[in-house]
C-alpha cells in the first residue's frame, strides 16, 4: 500500500509493481495533487491514467480492490482509507508518499510488516522502519538511523527558475479552472480563480501541473506550476526526481530486509519476523532474498 496519489506515490507504485508487488494507492486530500498527468490521481474521477506504461484502475470498494490486484497488471487506486484497505487483506509493505511536509506523521509501523516514510517528518524506529530523503540536495538518500531533514522551503530548480514557477493559494476555498495541463500559456493569462479572485500565470511556459477543478484547497498550497523549458518541458510520465525516489524505495526495502535477516540469524530467532508467508503471498520473502545495492 502506498499512501498518496501524487506523482511520487505513482512513481513508487510503478517501480513496486514492476518488481512483483501487488500495489494499492490510497488517496489523501492533503496536499491536493497538482502534477496530475504524471500520476494516477485522476483515475479516482473516472479518467484514464498511465505512468510509464503502467495503468491505474479505480477501486471504489474492497471487492474492486481485490479484483484489480488479482489481475496483477494494473495498480489499484482508491478513496478507501488505509484502515479500510487493511480490513480487506494484510499489508506487507506500506510506503507513505503523501509528501506532507509540515504535518506530524503518526506511527505507521503497526500497519504493515515494513513501513517506509518519504520526505520530512519521519524518524526511524519512531514512526517508520526506514526513510528516504526527498529534499533536492539529498533526493533519494536512504535514512537508516535518526530522522529525515525538515522541509526548508527551497524549491528545486527547473530550467532557470525555482519557487517562482508555482502559484500558491492565498486563502482557503474552492478552486475553479478550465485550463488543461500541457497547455502553452503566456505571462498574466488567467488560469483559474479562487473565491472569486483571478489567478494568473507567473510567466510564459507550459502548464506542468494544476489542481483539479472543483477541489477545496487550504491556504498556502501549490495551485499550479509552469515549466519554463520550452520544447524540453515535461508534464507527463515520470521525471528524474520520481525515478530517483522510487529506486531508493526499492533499495530501502532490500537494505532493511537484509538487516532484519542478519539480526534474526545472529540471534537464532528466524521465525520472529522472517517466517515464510503462504504461497499466495510470496512478494516480501522474494524481496528479502534480493541483494543489497
Amino acid at each position: 500500500m502506498v499512501l498518496g496519489t501524487n506523482e511520487i506515490a505513482s512513481a513508487v507504485g510503478v517501480y513496486l509493481q514492476r518488481d512483483g508487488w501487488s500495489v494499492v494507492l490510497a488517496h489523501d486530500p492533503h496536499p491536493p495533487v497538482m502534477r496530475r498527468k504524471m500520476a494516477f490521481h485522476d483515475v479516482l474521477f473516472g479518467d484514464p491514467a498511465e505512468v510509464d506504461g503502467v495503468l491505474g484502475a479505480h477501486a471504489g470498494n474492497g471487492l474492486q480492490v481485490l479484483k484489480v490486484l488479482a489481475g496483477a497488471d494494473r495498480i489499484a487506486v482508491t478513496w478507501l482509507s488505509p484502515l479500510d484497505v487493511l480490513a480487506i487483506r494484510s499489508v506487507d509493505l506500506l510506503v507513505d508518499a503523501r509528501m506532507q511536509k509540515h504535518r506530524v506523521t503518526p506511527d505507521l509501523r503497526r500497519l504493515a510488516r515494513l513501513t517506509i516514510g518519504l520526505g520530512p517528518c519521519f524518524a526511524v524506529n519512531s514512526n517508520c522502519d526506514i526513510a528516504v530523503e526527498t529534499r533536492p540536495a539529498k533526493n533519494g538518500a536512504i535514512v537508516r538511523n535518526g530522522k529525515t531533514d525538515d522541509a526548508d522551503g527551497v524549491a528545486r530548480r527547473l530550467g532557470d527558475v525555482g519557487a517562482e514557477r508555482f502559484v500558491y493559494s492565498s486563502a482557503p476555498g474552492c478552486w475553479r479552472t478550465s485550463v488543461e495541463i500541457g497547455a502553452s500559456i503566456i505571462k498574466e493569462s488567467i488560469l483559474g480563480h479562487l473565491n472569486g479572485l483571478l489567478v494568473r500565470a507567473p510567466f510564459d511556459g507550459i502548464l506542468r501541473g494544476i489542481v483539479r477543478d472543483g477541489t477545496d484547497v487550504p491556504a498556502g498550497i501549490k495551485l499550479l506550476e509552469v515549466d519554463p523549458r520550452g520544447p524540453d518541458a515535461q508534464w507527463t510520465g515520470m521525471d528524474e526526481r520520481g525515478r530517483t525516489i522510487a529506486k531508493a524505495t526499492l533499495n530501502a526495502i532490500r537494505i532493511h530486509a537484509a538487516q532484519q535477516q542478519s539480526a534474526s540469524l545472529s540471534t537464532r530467532d528466524v521465525s520472529s519476523q522472517l517466517s515464510p508467508r503462504p504461497a499466495s503471498q510470496p512478494r516480501f520473502p522474494r524481496i528479502m532474498e534480493a541483494n543489497v545495492t
